[in-house]
């Protein structure tokens, strides 16, 4: 499987360009600032067509390329009902002081949902260039935070694509409006520990790490 991620915008929030193989389909999950470029080099570099966007929560710096990116080829946008209204109103997510510095940052608006968006859930499969994702609903981080599995196959491990619900070492901040600190916690026993430690974890920020790394050393695991 060819898994390129691009780490884009300010915030260096990780965007993951996901395909069977070069030459074919291909699926763009979190396409957040400044992604549009690094996406067109990646497609180009590797021979991909994206067949559909993923994504993990509803932050500005997650979302901010998947209208351009989606709308210019008819894509899907997929992302959970409960994050919907963070594509047209980024400022919802955050707190005052912050909200403040992304009107000064993104511009007064409006903004726009993509096209074709289409709400997922925790009991959805979706089957998209070829790789099967299972979709888990992940509160905490956001009311509308998810993650997708990629199930084991041809010899890989699982790979998990996480948002900004865990990191190499950390996990996401719950103190931003719609932060719940105990479905954080929940969220990460059924999403994180779960999992047998071979599984692959691509966070929303950061390098790509392990369920059984985590398990070991990142404190706020132990402390479940």
């Amino acid at each position: 499987m060819l898994i390129a991620a691009l780490a884009t915008g300010p915030l260096a929030a990780n965007c993951y360009v996901l395909a069977p193989a070069p030459g074919g389909d291909c699926v763009l999950v979190d396409p957040g600032q400044d992604a549009t470029g690094q996406v067109d080099e990646a497609l180009a570099e590797h021979g991909l067509t994206p067949t559909a966007v993923l994504l993990t929560h509803g932050h500005f710096d997650h979302v901010w390329s998947a209208a351009e990116l989606a709308d210019r080829a008819g894509l899907p946008v997929h992302l959970h009902a409960a994050d919907r209204r963070l594509l047209t109103e980024p400022g919802a997510g955050v707190d005052p002081g912050f909200a403040a510095q992304l009107s000064a940052l993104l511009g007064p608006g409006p903004f726009r949902e993509p096209e074709r968006l289409v709400e997922v859930d925790g009991a959805d499969t979706l089957t998209l260039a070829g790789l099967e994702f299972t979709v888990e609903h992940t509160p905490g981080h956001t009311p509308g935070s998810v993650v997708y599995h990629l199930a084991a196959g041809d010899g890989r491990p699982p790979v998990m694509l996480a948002g900004d619900l865990v990191f190499a070492g950390s996990i996401g901040r719950t103190d931003f409006p719609g932060g719940d600190p105990a479905a954080m916690n929940a969220s990460l026993a059924s999403a994180v520990l779960s999992r047998g430690d071979d599984t692959r974890i691509l966070p929303g920020h950061g390098p790509a790490t392990t369920v059984g790394r985590e398990r070991a050393t990142n404190p706020y695991l132990r402390a479940l």
